[in-house]
């Protein structure tokens, strides 16, 4: 797989939990990428999810994502 489809398979399951009510709540960087985890804070249960974002692209996408949500809740 190409690392531009790697990236647009990253950026639709960023958009995917973001659309289904998860927020990000932590990013942990490592030398093999980053693992960003969601939080469904509307759920019951509070539920967990951690994304392996891999690509430069995907990290740079979700770092836009971050900064947009904190604008739309300081609005």
């Amino acid at each position: 797989m190409s690392e531009y489809q790697q990236y647009l398979q990253e950026r639709d399951k960023i958009d995917f939990f973001i659309q289904k009510g998860f927020t990000i709540k932590s990013v942990t960087e490592t030398l093999s990428g980053s693992f960003v985890d969601f939080m469904n804070e509307q759920s019951d249960e509070k539920e967990t999810v951690t994304l392996h974002v891999a690509t430069a692209e995907g990290r740079k996408y979700f770092s836009v994502m971050i900064i947009k949500l904190k604008q739309q809740k300081g609005a």
